[in-house]
């Protein structure tokens, strides 16, 4: 099985370092780490890969900020060649970041299973822009 982890921002890079590690211990899946580069410097997103333990991103999209429209589309617009060429078997998205819309919305339209991975809404303000798809 090929499983797509799906990160972008520091709250998924916490959410995914648990399952990838319960993966390891299946022979039969291949994980591959997708960084969509929604947080992309060192301070938002590099430290977490070090301290969590987490490999290097297999694919890095490298689309940078952005307003919440434009992030998402350059996250679409890069992640579905991925998507198309390596063809997962299973897409897991984490939390509720723009990183987690966009690539769950391109994998469902192109008929990938989506997997999706979340701690719930703890500030219980919807009106929070990223929080709308929790």
């Amino acid at each position: 099985m090929n499983v797509f982890h799906i990160v972008g921002a520091r709250p998924n890079f916490m959410k995914a370092a648990p399952v990838m590690n319960a993966f390891k211990r299946r022979e039969h899946v291949v994980q591959t780490l997708v960084h969509t580069g929604q947080h992309y410097d060192a301070n938002m997103s590099g430290v977490f890969f070090e301290q969590l333990g987490i490999i290097a991103p297999d694919v890095n999209l490298a689309v940078g900020s952005g307003t919440h429209a434009r992030q998402t589309a350059e996250i679409m617009t890069r992640f579905e060649p991925v998507l198309l060429e390596r063809k997962p078997d299973l897409v897991l998205v984490y939390g509720d970041v723009n990183s987690t819309v966009a690539t769950a919305l391109v994998s469902a339209k192109l008929g990938v299973r989506v997997g999706h991975v979340e701690a719930g809404l703890r500030s219980f303000d919807r009106t929070m822009p990223e929080k709308s798809t929790g």
